[in-house]
């Protein structure tokens, strides 16, 4: 099909545009991640479509749905990249074919990144959920900021341990009910909601990919904090841990629990040699964005997801072509 108003001609993903798209995908993010050509391949599935924008054979822009998630999965997803002037006839071509079963649209952007902003804004998307991130140079940090904070804890019998992947299999089960605990009452998006998992499934997890500090009191698990270790240390970019999930027993919150078990997995981070430390959540989250402030955490600019409501065909189109 042929934009006559720009001269842009727009056709499905071929597997030859795979370098282009991945450049225009990785300038989309400012570079926060890198994709690569073998990132992008061609799908016959009808809720997995990429299409391209191509000007004078040079590829200036894609557009891209795919099912959400198990988060939202009534939801496709909308990612855009590239030139922004040729998003809207992008998404109307897209919108043509829309497969059956899903009822609205999801697009995730990043605040500052400010041409699918100004998309999102335009047609008619509303801006649903706000999610953080932040990251912490391990390199200048100092952890004998909270040792008075330790020191205080363990007089009123809390200590701070990393989790023996042996425990016990009552162990195991109350560090699981503490943590579906935490699941149930951390506030969440569809961007940052994933899957509960089950008991084994979070101990194969744990077992494979993290360290892990909890928080005991006479025994009893009262605090955890979970953190992602890269898998290959010897590709670019991996000496950074991420945390996960961060949980404190309802019962013994607004003690500094939560601050000390973070500041306990950062200490041993830093000293296994990782530089950096990441983490985010929903915007709603405040009492963990002020233990990460006290931790030194520096955020970035805020994520944002937008949602938009499919109505009829035709009205869709014809909204859209206002655009």
């Amino acid at each position: 099909m042929t934009d006559t108003r720009s001269s842009l001609h727009f056709r499905s993903f071929q597997q030859a545009d795979a370098p282009a798209v991945a450049d225009l995908v990785t300038r989309s993010v400012r570079g926060l991640w890198t994709y690569r050509p073998e990132h992008f391949r061609e799908s016959t599935r009808p809720e997995r479509r990429r299409l391209v924008a191509v000007r004078g054979g040079e590829v200036v822009a894609t557009a891209h749905l795919a099912p959400f998630g198990d988060s939202a999965p009534d939801a496709l997803r909308l990612d855009l990249a590239g030139e922004g002037a040729v998003f809207s006839p992008l998404y109307l071509a897209l919108l043509a074919e829309w497969p059956a079963g899903y009822s609205r649209l999801l697009g995730v952007t990043r605040e500052d990144f400010s041409e699918k902003m100004t998309f999102f804004a335009a047609a008619g998307f509303r801006n649903a959920w706000q999610s953080w991130g932040a990251h912490l140079d391990l390199r200048g940090w100092d952890p004998e900021r909270f040792r008075a904070l330790e020191e205080r804890l363990f007089l009123e019998g809390y200590e701070v341990d990393r989790w023996r992947m042996d425990a016990p299999e009552a162990e195991w089960q109350a560090l699981y009910t503490l943590h579906r605990q935490g699941e149930a009452d951390v506030p969440r998006n569809p961007t940052t909601m994933t899957a509960p998992l089950d008991l084994l499934a979070l101990r194969e997890v744990m077992t494979r990919e993290e360290a892990v500090f909890v928080v005991r009191r006479r025994g009893e698990l009262l605090a955890l904090t979970r953190l992602t270790l890269p898998q290959d240390r010897s590709l670019q970019g991996t000496s950074e841990v991420s945390s996960d999930l961060t949980v404190t027993h309802p019962a013994h919150r607004g003690r500094g629990l939560a601050t000390l078990v973070k500041a306990h997995a950062l200490a041993w981070a830093q000293t296994e040699g990782y530089t950096h430390a990441g983490t985010g959540g929903a915007i709603l989250n405040l009492p963990m964005l002020r233990v990460n402030t006290r931790l030194g955490y520096v955020p970035e600019a805020m994520w944002v997801t937008w949602e938009k409501r499919l109505r009829r065909e035709g009205t869709e189109v014809r909204k859209c072509s206002e655009l």
